[in-house]
């Protein structure tokens, strides 16, 4: 996911996002404790997404105070 495909997203959006992230995460981190999966790639790709939607939240809150 790049950042120009979330900031065509509202806050809502990016909310819902952020929670998909987060289970992605948690699944892949179980996966991987249960030695199910060889896809360790893709536990560093998703933590790099969460901190794209955390920045733009971040953003999104900074326009919204000022």
């Amino acid at each position: 996911m790049t950042i120009s495909e979330l900031r065509g997203k509202n806050i809502d959006e990016l909310k819902e996002e952020l929670k998909a992230l987060l289970r992605a995460q948690f699944s892949l981190r179980m996966q991987l404790a249960t030695q199910q999966t060889n896809k360790t790639h893709e536990l560093r790709k998703v933590g790099r997404d969460i901190a794209r939607v955390h920045t733009l939240m971040g953003e999104a809150r900074r326009k919204s105070a000022a």
